[in-house]
């Protein structure tokens, strides 16, 4: 079973690369996998090739077995996948087409939410797409709880799971949407406490206690940014290692960096394809002035829809051209 989703993710993964995405790794979760690509690409013809390359893989393979080896889809084999009685062939068969048939439900983070939400693209903005997709898909969850109360906790499981799914797309594509309009200035954290590179865990809990960051920027003697301290890694450090710990050695380093006059699309593309706890904020001499992370990017959106009238914080001059 694993293999199988493996290789559906895998061809999620070569898909992307054909369109220079990256993917920088596979998980597996209980009711599948999830290759996690640097981003989706927002044409849809590519994004609908990137999304149905997985059931592909999982169709060729099933079309091998069928044609070679003469199998037949079993729903008893999916439901008793460990039964040696089983023939293996049939097992494998009828594995890969409930793959392809529950990859292709219209509801994210399913292929065929993704792929719902090309199609819509064609007609609509991106982000309606994507809020038409995600409220497709929380109805599906709602289907999915009524149907697993009435006696199969995995469909419960599976309709909490595509629920948030369908929320957090929403916003994901929502903030990006915005980002595209503002600039860093309009959304980076200026008001904030920072560590020298000499400093420990202790000093840092001590400025935890102090003040509501739950990031710490390390930079040097001229200002510039060395890593970021985040609250997790210090309690972790704090209970491991101990209050002498240097946050040097706990910090998460090459923290990536944008200049102040810069639009806020690529620092949010830097957060979510990187996984990076915040993206630095740097003058025209390299030095920290603020730092972006991804809360803070949606409490700038949730500003921003509740009171249109608020005039956006700039820097100085004119926004770099992305």
């Amino acid at each position: 079973l694993f293999a199988c989703v493996i290789a559906h993710e895998f061809g999620h993964a070569l898909a992307a690369r054909r369109y220079g995405i990256r993917t920088p790794d596979i998980t597996l979760l209980p009711i599948g996998g999830l290759a996690r690509l640097e981003r989706m690409p927002e044409k849809s013809g590519q994004e609908i090739v990137v999304a149905l390359a997985g059931p592909a893989v999982n169709v060729v393979i099933a079309v091998v077995l069928f044609l070679i080896m003469n199998a037949r889809f079993d729903m008893d084999a999916l439901q008793r996948l460990d039964n040696p009685a089983l023939g293996f062939m049939a097992r494998l068969f009828s594995v890969n087409i409930f793959l392809v048939l529950f990859n292709l439900i219209p509801a994210f983070p399913m292929d065929g939410g993704r792929v719902l939400r090309a199609v819509l693209a064609y007609w609509f903005s991106r982000r309606q797409a994507t809020n038409i997709a995600a409220r497709i898909g929380q109805a599906l969850a709602f289907v999915f709880l009524f149907l697993g109360l009435m006696g199969n906790p995995m469909l419960i499981f599976i309709a909490v799971f595509v629920f948030l799914a369908a929320t957090a797309e929403a916003h994901s594509v929502g903030m990006q949407d915005a980002s595209r309009s503002l600039g860093v200035a309009d959304a980076m954290i200026t008001r904030f406490e920072t560590l020298g590179p000499q400093a420990t865990i202790g000093d840092a809990a001590e400025l935890l206690l102090r003040t509501t960051q739950h990031e710490f920027p390390v930079v040097d003697g001229a200002g510039r940014l060395r890593g970021m301290l985040t609250r997790n890694s210090m309690i972790q450090a704090l209970s491991k290692t101990g209050a002498g710990t240097p946050v040097l050695d706990v910090m998460t380093a090459e923290i990536p960096t944008v200049p102040a006059m810069s639009r806020l699309e690529p620092a949010l593309k830097l957060l979510q394809g990187r996984g990076m706890p915040a993206v630095g904020v740097v003058d025209w001499g390299g030095k920290l002035v603020g730092y972006i992370t991804s809360e803070n990017i949606g409490e700038l959106m949730m500003v921003e829809s509740a009171g249109r009238g608020l005039k956006p914080r700039r820097a100085s001059g004119p926004l770099l051209p992305q």
